[in-house]
């Protein structure tokens, strides 16, 4: 079946979908600035996960809360190592659940609710944690990466039940933590069971769909120096210092492997792979020298490289530029991995979850669905170690990880009603 001829098979129920959206878009934007009021940073999760498990309940969906277990979970592949306790931390899941013979195919909407910092603040034009819509554009730490998916995802399945749609299907709604850090949110529900047919996770991809991204693991790099009173600075080894080199040889580390040949998803892309040093923390005295110093930084590679392999080699690197500061070659540096050891991602959109939502974006847009490679990771990787087809969809906007974040608010609406229409594209109405 063409994707053209797909998207019509539900076209009068779509259309209905749409104009409920359209009716609903006011609350949306509400729940999505409720959402987005929330700081749900690492360690904070459980506050805005209640307030989503609730919402959930009032949709009638089934619900399930699971905090993620480490032990449980550490078999996987896709497994990231914490520094930091499960407790009061939830993964969030709805289920709608069909009553009758399965006449389409299960589908899960995913989406993370956890948001890096939003320091520092007073770069901000507005305070990032009390969204506020400009010109069509709302703005707060979140709402883009991914609040604003979550509240599509959710809006668009309250549309297909206001509508009076039933399902041919059984369809969960779930929200994680730690796609930021770990991704063990997302394994955590996969591993009690909650699995489906398929997956959509409206990420903001400019409404395109991800067909391939890279790998990502962080690294945490300590200096010892000798410290001493900065009067005696010449003859003491500053740790800072001896950090910035290090840092320095990351950076060439960087375009050592853009320099090598491409993943062939990456072809065409001038830099894939980005080595960030995010976090560095060293003495406490302006007046002394500092004895230790240690940055974290985040590594990429390519989907077909194994990330125990990628450690040993950021590991030799650093330890080779090492050896040729005299004090760090006797006194060498600590290197350590924790948080993302996720592998790449690479898959072909000739099937049936990329026809479909194929046929629903260009049903709601009238274009051609594009899709793209992306440079930095999503929970995608979680749902392909558990043989389930998936991939990213979501609205566009800017400024993500940074001050003066945004969401598109058209964009939004629009995503709302791709993802309706690809819901009733998989899961099929339910016969009368």
């Amino acid at each position: 079946m063409k994707e053209q001829e797909i998207a019509q098979v539900q076209a009068e129920s779509v259309k209905r979908v749409h104009e409920t959206i359209d009716e609903l878009w006011n609350e949306a934007q509400l729940f999505l600035k409720t959402l987005g009021s929330f700081k749900s940073t690492l360690g904070n999760e459980q506050e805005i996960q209640s307030f989503i498990l609730k919402h959930l309940e009032e949709m009638n969906l089934e619900t399930t809360s699971i905090e993620p277990d480490p032990e449980k979970l550490s078999s996987y592949k896709n497994y990231g190592r914490p520094e930091w306790p499960y407790d009061g931390r939830p993964a969030v899941v709805g289920e709608w659940k069909t009553d009758q013979p399965k006449t389409g195919k299960s589908l899960i909407l995913q989406g993370h609710i956890d948001v890096v910092s939003a320091e520092p603040k007073h770069l901000w034009e507005h305070d990032p944690y009390s969204p506020v819509t400009v010109d069509d554009r709302m703005y707060g730490r979140g709402v883009l990466d991914m609040k604003g998916g979550v509240a599509s995802m959710i809006y668009a399945v309250k549309a297909l039940q206001q509508a009076g749609i039933q399902l041919g299907a059984d369809l969960q709604i779930q929200t994680v933590i730690e796609e930021e850090c770990t991704g063990n949110g997302a394994l955590a529900l996969l591993d009690a069971g909650f699995t489906a047919d398929g997956a959509l996770i409206p990420e903001p991809t400019a409404q395109r769909a991800i067909k391939g991204q890279v790998g990502v693991l962080w690294v945490r790099i300590t200096v010892q120096g000798a410290g001493a009173h900065v009067e005696r600075a010449e003859k003491a080894h500053n740790a800072i210092n001896k950090a910035a080199y290090l840092i320095q040889s990351l950076d060439e580390y960087r375009e050592y492997i853009n320099a090598r040949p491409k993943h062939h998803d990456f072809a065409d892309h001038p830099h894939p792979l980005n080595v960030n040093t995010g976090v560095i923390q060293g003495g406490d005295w302006a007046s002394n020298v500092p004895s230790e110093c240690t940055f974290e930084a985040r590594v990429g590679f390519y989907p077909d490289q194994n990330p125990a392999d990628i450690q040993a080699e950021v590991k030799e690197w650093i330890m080779t530029a090492a050896e040729k500061d005299d004090w760090m070659r006797e006194t060498p540096p600590d290197v350590s991995f924790y948080g993302f050891s996720a592998p790449g991602s690479s898959t072909s959109t000739d099937n049936d979850l990329f026809h479909r939502l194929a046929a629903s974006h260009t049903f709601t847009t009238n274009q051609e669905l594009e899709s793209i490679a992306f440079t930095a990771t999503t929970d995608i990787r979680a749902f392909e170690e558990f043989g389930i087809p998936v991939t990213c969809y979501g609205p566009s906007g800017a400024n993500m990880h940074g001050p003066n974040e945004y969401v598109d608010l058209a964009s939004l609406k629009t995503t709302t009603k791709t993802i309706a229409a690809f819901i009733l594209q998989w899961c099929n109405e339910k016969e009368s």
